[in-house]
């Protein structure tokens, strides 16, 4: 029988571990801070925004919530962020993308404090990663990490291929997996747009990560008996009844072949808000100096 990998439960679990730290720290007197910053007026930003902010609100995490209309001039958001850089009470700070077209993506991530970047996209910290040494993994990476240890699933030795390589999702993901360290120890393929017979690829996988952003790209047939599928993608699309959320996997035939699933949504998204809560945590050990347990 297919082990459906409940992302949601995993993530709870998360947040149940995080909550002996956060009272450890905030009886030191150093409460862990996570700020936002938000500069456009996209609706499923601005739930997102408020998904995190509940979360934090349900362990004890304290928020700064800043909201800066699409057309404010960018000096004001770096502004904004160097003034959250110098708060020695704020300990993670997340900028939502996406910016709007004047602002430079790439140049607000280098402006955040790399160590108060708790996306862990900040050009150091990906070099830090890279190098095995990691201040923050990036949290949909951390999560699906997080998710294989909880599915019991042996990443040593194993075959895994990681459909898509983007910033946010595909390197790091590659690059954790690849690493000399739990959870990684993998042989690892990275596949692309450009990718030659790519069922030829993640047929041979013990492990399937499709993060490609293209509904549905994986099925059935692409997939030997017994492999392991986490399902990152997230897409909404029309249907006679409507629109619906699916996956960058055909759940319904993967199911048929796989030994543990993730389904869409359920999956991977709740691990990336908890690894986001985690990172925060963590920062604020680091400044704190008080070693506190995470999960």
């Amino acid at each position: 029988m297919t082990e459906i990998i409940d992302g949601n439960d995993v993530a709870q679990d998360i947040r149940n571990g995080l909550l002996d730290g956060i009272e450890t720290l905030t009886d030191a007197g150093t409460t862990p801070c996570l700020a936002t910053v938000l500069m456009n007026d996209d609706p499923a930003s601005e739930t997102y925004v408020s998904m995190k902010h509940k979360d934090c609100e349900e362990v004890g995490i304290a928020t700064r919530d800043i909201e800066l209309d699409p057309e404010t001039p960018a000096e004001e958001l770096f502004d904004t962020i160097d003034e959250l850089n110098a708060d020695p009470e704020v300990h993670g700070i997340l900028v939502q993308m996406p910016l709007p077209d004047h602002v430079d993506e790439r140049e607000v991530l280098r402006s955040i404090d790399p160590a108060k970047d708790v996306d862990g996209f900040h050009p150091e910290n990906v070099g830090r990663l890279v190098a095995g040494n990691a201040r923050y993994k990036p949290c949909t990476p951390h999560g699906v990490q997080k998710l294989l240890a909880a599915a019991d699933v042996e990443t040593e030795g194993a075959e895994a291929v990681v459909v898509g390589r983007s910033n946010i999702v595909g390197k790091p993901m590659a690059n954790l997996l690849i690493q000399k360290d739990e959870g990684g120890n993998a042989t690892t393929t990275v596949c692309h747009s450009r990718t030659e017979d790519l069922a030829e690829k993640t047929r041979a996988a013990d492990i399937v990560i499709a993060a490609a952003g293209v509904p549905e790209m994986i099925t059935g047939e692409m997939l030997s008996e017994g492999t392991v599928v986490i399902d990152v993608g997230i897409n909404r699309v029309e249907t006679d009844e409507g629109s619906e959320l699916v996956g960058d996997v055909d759940y319904d035939s993967a199911k048929e072949k796989a030994s543990a699933i993730t389904p869409v949504p359920g999956g991977v998204g709740p691990m990336t808000r908890a690894m986001l809560l985690w990172n925060t945590v963590k920062s604020a050990s680091d400044v704190a100096e008080i070693d506190v347990d995470l999960p």
